[in-house]
């Protein structure tokens, strides 16, 4: 199964996206290769969420040499600097994603095709937030994951995809 991810927010001019990992580098007293700086830019250049392999892939495009076990190994890092957040979806699949400046937000999961979709709701959030006070409850995280099927999964004549749609645009 393939993911997909769309977004329905708007970001903010990120300027230099590899400032923090330097930060992180030069704090913990860490060097870095090329194979590393091409996985930590490939990475911090993703939008939604995205499997180790297609990060590999994507690193692969500016360096060839890179290996599965190196972006392992820096994706780690990159949790431990706090810029990379894992996600485990329903699908037995651990997605990263980017995780520093990044707002709060929820998913919509198609169970059939796989595709992701982030959205954020001030409602949902205070909701949730007059719950757990009612309740007397200190909420110190929490993911919100809708799983349901997009249009064309639940045979909707003339139905999207947006998971063929996303690969149609590559």
């Amino acid at each position: 199964m393939s993911f997909a991810v769309v977004k329905v927010t708007v970001e903010n001019g990120k300027g230099d996206v590899n400032s923090p990992w330097r930060a992180y580098l030069r704090k913990h007293g860490l060097k870095t290769t090329q194979q590393r700086e091409a996985i930590v830019d490939a990475f911090l250049r993703t939008s939604g969420h995205v499997a180790l392999e297609d990060l590999l892939a994507r690193a692969r495009r500016t360096h060839p040499g890179v290996g599965l076990a190196t972006v392992y190994r820096t994706v780690k890092l990159l949790q431990e600097a706090g810029l990379a957040a894992s996600r485990q979806f329903e699908s037995g699949h651990t997605l990263y994603e980017v995780a520093q400046g990044r707002a709060h937000h929820d998913h919509l999961i198609c169970r059939q095709c796989g595709y992701i979709v982030e959205f954020e709701s001030d409602e949902i959030e205070r909701l949730q937030s007059a719950a757990a006070r009612k309740m007397g409850f200190n909420v110190l995280s929490h993911r919100h994951e809708l799983f349901g099927l997009c249009e064309k999964s639940q045979g909707i004549p003339s139905g999207r995809c947006p998971a063929e749609e996303a690969a149609e645009r590559k």
